[in-house]
């Protein structure tokens, strides 16, 4: 195997902007393998749209693999509807199984909302739904299948929405970005890796000559990492060691482009349509003011770089001044490669493509210990209690999990008894710090003292040079349709068993929910999301838009999906205002499919006529 240094790759990637091809042992983000692509989205006009849904092959980077499109292209057609219009779907299911399509952020009637089981039967294979709703709202949207994991097979596509009077954001031109990741691996072939192996997609796990070189954690603290069956490098479930990064459906070294004038104002707007990807965007040279977000306007807020979860929208304008190619880069949050695209005033221009940012770790924050921070962990008496549950210790003393006993929470406890150990007496499994959590197998931590990190940069972001986009940045144009104080307070607990690879909501996957989320109509709820889990989720409420408490009172942003940090929290105000059946999941696919999903129901008060 061959090791590229900093400099190297530099070099290398500078040949680039002289048109000169790469050579082949360049990773693929380093490479241009065309002179660009300089190929719009297709776009449907509305109100009225056919879409179809079948199989197809997408070729990356000159490799062809399967896929699912939606009028044969990957991502589907972008759709382009305005405000106060009544739109009329008929999407046709040419697969061999159901399928659907959810109008992510869209607020629709719930039957109109797309989601199988939950709000509609789905679209039987060789059938014809129409979905028909008034649309209330502008912005950057996306569309994406609920039905199993077709979304990782390219079952996704881009959504305008343009004001119904002037566009209050002003542009010269603009430009969809659809981020997304694909694999060759069909996605039930990925889930079952995952299933024998939470790691099983981590190649760039510490090392010794890491350790040695002083870019890995030290030995000891190493030690407490493996006590506890965890890796600090484990940021990302699915990396690029089988994924390829996309933009607008096209791989690193297809070099897609979007073209402008020098002084425009260009407006880009960001769509993360990926199944598992966390990017972090930038673009060398320019700064970016992001203008809107989850299709609502914000305040605006110039940054060099920011951190787009899956199944966010951010818009950014940028005025490039210098005739010259710019690369757009869309990392993954893990560091194992990017998605680039190519932003010039001429076809078959190219930028020097940077090297990848050095790989993030987790710390004791992303642990849940927030208040104490990396640096304050007792290695020593940490470690000795860790060594319990770890490969070290006799196999008679680690206990095992009866599968046919799979809720007993007597065992559960005691299984993971191990983890009731911690840093100055902190239980890393203490239930009395989750009371509401069911003692199950899906819970393997407890957060002891999570934190509030809304004001901190995303995980690989936190020693970047320049300006870096925050939650707490945000502040929403105009004043929140909806200020009462909320009338209750509800915690929900992000939970999850990495080495079983089982994900959930307060320990209780959603094939064991015997209940919904009940909400009255129109009351107003203060919710609080706590990680327990060494993961990220991005958390989607379907039919509503809530309202991040993050400082700024009656002008907080308003959003329909957040990122959790690891070990953090995330607290939101949302007036449930919608009646039916709802959707609440972590949008990262696969742990949606094993567990991490509820429903939210909405019904008229008592007496209301309901």
């Amino acid at each position: 195997m061959t090791v590229l240094d900093r400099r190297t790759l530099l070099k290398g990637a500078a040949l680039a902007g002289t048109g000169l091809a790469l050579t082949p042992w360049l990773p693929a983000w380093a490479q241009t393998g065309s002179a660009g692509i300089v190929k719009p989205l297709p776009t449907m006009l509305g109100p009225d749209v056919a879409l179809r849904i079948a199989h197809q092959m997408i070729t990356i980077d000159g490799r062809s693999s399967h896929a699912i499109g939606i009028n044969g292209t990957i991502p589907g057609p972008l759709i382009r509807l305005r405000q106060g219009q009544v739109a009329r779907l008929v999407v046709t299911n040419d697969l061999d199984e159901d399928s659907s399509i959810h109008w992510h952020g869209l607020l629709v009637p719930f039957q109109m909302d797309g989601v199988p089981g939950i709000s509609f039967p789905g679209i039987k294979p060789r059938s014809t739904f129409t979905y028909e709703f008034p649309l209330i709202q502008s912005g950057t949207y996306w569309y994406h299948s609920h039905s199993g994991l077709q979304e990782q097979m390219g079952h996704y596509g881009p959504i305008v929405i343009d004001p119904a009077g002037e566009d209050p954001i002003a542009s010269d031109r603009e430009h969809v970005i659809v981020l997304s990741d694909y694999s060759p691996l069909h996605p039930h072939a990925i889930f079952r890796k995952l299933k024998q192996m939470g790691g099983y997609f981590n190649y760039q796990k510490q090392t010794l000559a890491g350790m040695l070189g002083g870019r890995d954690q030290p030995a000891k603290e190493r030690m407490a990492w493996g006590g506890m069956r965890m890796d600090p490098t484990d940021i990302s479930d699915v990396t690029g060691s089988t994924y390829r990064y996309l933009v607008n459906g096209h791989g690193p070294s297809d070099n897609w482009t979007a073209l402008f004038r020098v002084g425009e104002t260009v407006r880009l707007r960001f769509i993360n349509a990926s199944a598992m990807t966390i990017f972090n965007v930038r673009i060398p040279g320019l700064t970016m003011t992001v203008v809107q977000a989850d299709g609502l306007p914000v305040r605006p807020v110039t940054v060099d770089e920011f951190q787009i979860t899956v199944a966010e929208t951010f818009d950014v304008i940028v005025t490039p001044s210098e005739d010259r190619a710019f690369t757009l880069v869309a990392e993954s949050v893990d560091r194992s490669g990017m998605a680039r695209a190519t932003l010039a005033p001429r076809e078959g221009m190219a930028a020097e493509v940077p090297a990848l940012h050095a790989r993030p770790l987790a710390t004791m924050k992303d642990m849940g210990m927030g208040a104490m921070g990396a640096g304050a962990m007792d290695h020593g008496a940490m470690g000795h209690d860790m060594a319990a549950m770890g490969e070290s210790a006799p196999a008679a003393e680690i206990p095992v999990f009866d599968p046919s006993h799979p809720e007993d929470p007597a065992q559960a406890g005691d299984a993971m008894a191990g983890m009731n150990h911690g840093a100055g007496g902190m239980g890393m499994r203490d239930f009395a710090n989750a009371p509401g959590v069911k003692k199950s197998p899906t819970v393997q931590t407890i957060s002891p003292m999570p934190v509030d990190r809304t004001g901190e940069r995303g995980q690989g972001l936190e020693g970047v040079e320049g300006t870096v986009l925050t939650y707490r940045d945000l502040m929403a144009v105009h004043r929140n349709p909806d200020v009462r104080a909320p009338g209750r307070s509800l915690e929900i607990h992000l939970t999850g068993n990495m080495e079983r690879y089982m994900w959930a909501f307060d320990g209780v996957k959603f094939n064991e929910i015997t209940a919904p989320i009940s909400f009255v109509q129109d009351e107003r709820v203060r919710v609080t999301l706590v990680n327990d889990t060494m993961m990220a989720h991005p958390i989607h409420l379907h039919g509503h838009y809530f309202e991040l408490v993050t400082g700024h009172g009656d002008y907080a942003p308003r959003k329909h999906t957040v990122n959790v940090l690891p070990g953090g929290k995330v607290t939101f105000d949302v007036t449930m205002d919608a009646p039916g059946d709802w959707a609440f999941h972590c949008h990262l696919l696969y742990h949606m499919h094993a567990g991490m999903m509820q429903v939210v129901s909405v019904r008229a008060a008592a007496g209301d006529g309901a």
